[in-house]
């Protein structure tokens, strides 16, 4: 270990230090030599370790390691393992010798007094602080990486709090402490030391106001925690009580990761001399955090709770429809919350507005809902009904220009755990649709990339949707789980299938089936006459390799073989330049408005609703969430 300070010897009279537990303390034998002086011996009372450093290339270790050569080449450093009992109580020696050696030149003595400083925090992840000598200032990815994890406190534990957790620089309640991650300050030493020396947390200025600190002290009401560290606070003389030894602060993240933050951030302890002006540290010691990520999950979880919203439109109440997902979701053993039309105002699209995933310490996980910038209709749901106790909020807002289609979470997807070339991605990759590349169309909003693209697990990959009207991966693409090694299967809509499969009960004999039968405002078609419609054709071959183009991206970036891949049977038509789903099909799991430009009268497609889904999985068996589409079955 480097030294952390030099303390330099006099032959006229004592020399007084604080040395630092576990931290070696260089000792000057240079600074005041004795005329005629050419070596030296050094040693240390019950307590001190002493060590002499020197390049065995240019200097030869004298016999019996007594008296070594007075040269640049040999330095001296000297380290202990416990806290003094008393101011002074232990002791170095340094003697002086001329050539003959004859006796000592001189002498110079050093009076130490040992203090135990030590910052810790659960670099290891098991839950808990346990000591650490170690570099704590690093933090490292992985199984057998190192470094504490930091939640954002971005739940609301108590019902009286007008935002989340993170906005208060109080505690509303003591459930919120849960939330937060452990460090324990070690200050053992002779108390007389701290009267004139002091101890100061700090927090660099860039990591502020992404981190909060709360001290404990000893009580079990609100009133004895407070925060000493955050955006308004950068630095905290600790409170030191006569004997204490330990003491016991929580951290709370106040950020997730984004383009500006990289997740790092670090808080430091310094032992300070206040007899000196300026005043000195003569020790510091630091420890870094990563901000978990928010983590999305797929839909191939078992869902927890399933959300839907009533709605009135020109077609009456869907309450048929609320009764139908009220006993599906009784079969799948998982909760129906209904968000009321006072509430959504008419918005039914409740997977556009909200994403469910969650964040993940070691000693804590809970769902967090991200809410989408499309702020229509359902804008204060995920924030007025979802964020509480042990459930958090996040969202990114577009500053400067309104949200498009593609700002919809419907255009938000991630995979599965997959490997690609030998690169595990046990949580999956992101999935965003976007425009063709160079092509210059429709993006989903840079916010929201760089948000999902700074959470770093999950690598977030761009596929081309700009040439649906809509524009939401959701249309053409979703993961559905198996219970082979594989683990799932993508379904990928599939305008060939559809038509190869319209072709084959033409050739059975029922080419006059028709699509719509016995539904009110609709336009029955039969497969004779889709099969013979040259525009449908024509446009679905033009969306299938769109669709192809997708395809390829994804076998790609997500290690895929076509076993993988299952084609579902769907056609699209073009709407002027972009394309609309021509019924409502399984992959996207829900149902399309549009008008489809038909021999003589335009095509309303079925009304709809989306819903949303908590899930269940294995490492977050009671938090990890995820959402995903559904078909409005009543009304098919």
């Amino acid at each position: 270990m480097a030294p952390q300070r030099a303390v330099q010897l006099s032959l006229k009279k004592p020399t007084y230090a604080v040395c630092v537990v576990g931290v070696e303390t260089y000792v000057d034998v240079h600074s005041d030599v004795p005329k005629g002086a050419e070596t030296f011996g050094v040693s240390g009372s019950p307590g001190v370790e002493v060590f002499v450093i020197y390049d065995p290339a240019r200097v030869t270790v004298p016999t019996g390691k007594t008296h070594w050569p007075l040269d640049a080449n040999v330095d001296v450093t000297v380290s202990v393992d416990a806290a003094s009992k008393a101011l002074h109580d232990l002791k170095v020696k340094v003697s002086y010798f001329g050539r003959q050696e004859a006796g000592a030149l001189g002498h110079s003595v050093l009076y130490l007094t040992a203090v135990d400083v030590s910052l810790d925090v659960d670099t290891g992840r098991t839950g808990k602080v346990k000591r650490n000598h170690d570099d704590k200032k690093t933090w490292r990815w992985g199984p057998e990486g190192y470094g504490a994890v930091l939640l954002v406190n971005c739940d609301r534990d108590s019902v009286v709090s007008a935002g989340p957790d993170l906005t208060n620089s109080q505690l509303a309640t003591l459930d919120d402490l849960q939330d937060m991650s452990p460090m324990v300050l070690s200050c053992d030493g002779p108390d007389s030391l701290f009267n004139t020396h002091k101890l100061v947390l700090d927090v660099p200025f860039s990591d502020s106001r992404r981190v909060g600190v709360f001290c404990a002290r000893g009580g079990t009401s609100l009133e004895d925690y407070k925060q000493v560290l955050g955006p308004q606070r950068l630095s905290y003389e600790v409170e030191r009580q006569p004997g204490e030894r330990k003491i016991s602060f929580f951290v709370e993240g106040l950020a997730f990761p984004d383009v500006d933050f990289l997740g790092l951030v670090s808080l430091s302890v310094s032992l300070v001399h206040t007899g000196t002006l300026p005043e000195v540290p003569l020790f510091t010691d630091t420890v870094a955090f990563r901000v978990a990520p928010w983590i999305m999950t797929p839909n191939t979880q078992p869902p927890l709770e399933l959300y839907a919203c009533s709605v009135v439109d020109s077609h009456g109440s869907n309450k048929k429809f609320l009764e139908d997902m009220s006993d599906l979701a009784l079969k799948a053993n998982c909760k129906l919350i209904i968000c009321p039309q006072i509430e959504n105002r008419n918005d039914r699209w409740i997977q556009d507005e909200m994403e469910f995933g969650y964040t993940e310490a070691p000693h804590k996980a809970f769902p967090v809902v991200f809410d989408s910038p499309r702020n229509r209709g359902l804008k204060h749901f995920p924030y007025k009904r979802i964020l509480g106790p042990d459930f958090g909020y996040v969202t990114r807002e577009i500053l400067f220009a309104g949200a498009s289609s593609l700002d919809s979470f419907g255009n938000l997807d991630v995979s599965p755990p997959v490997t690609v070339g030998g690169k595990e991605y046990p949580l999956g990759r992101i999935l965003i649709g976007s425009s063709f590349p160079k092509s210059g169309g429709r993006r989903m909003a840079k916010v929201v990339r760089d948000f999902l693209q700074a959470q770093q697990v999950q690598a977030p990959v761009e596929l081309y949707s700009d040439w649906l009207s809509v524009g939401h991966v959701d249309e053409f693409l979703s993961f559905v789980p198996t219970s082979d090694q594989k683990g799932f299967r993508l379904l990928l809509a599939s305008p060939i299938a559809c038509l190869k499969l319209f072709q084959q009960k033409k050739e059975e004999g029922y080419g006059e089936a028709a699509q719509f039968d016995g539904l009110r405002h609709r336009v029955n078609r039969s497969i004779n006459e889709m099969l013979a419609d040259s525009r449908l054709r024509r446009d679905s071959l033009y969306t299938q390799k769109c669709i192809d183009w997708n395809r390829e991206v994804l076998k790609r970036e997500l290690g895929l073989t076509e076993q993988d891949i299952v084609d579902i049977p769907q056609l699209f038509f073009l709407k002027g330049s972009h394309a609309e789903a021509f019924f409502p099909d399984m992959v996207r799991a829900q149902k399309q408005d549009g008008a489809l430009a038909v021999p003589g009268a335009p095509w309303q497609g079925p009304q709809g609703c989306h819903l949303g889904f908590q899930r269940r999985s294995a490492s977050c068996p009671r938090t990890e969430t995820s959402t995903e589409t559904g078909a409005g079955l009543a009304d098919l």
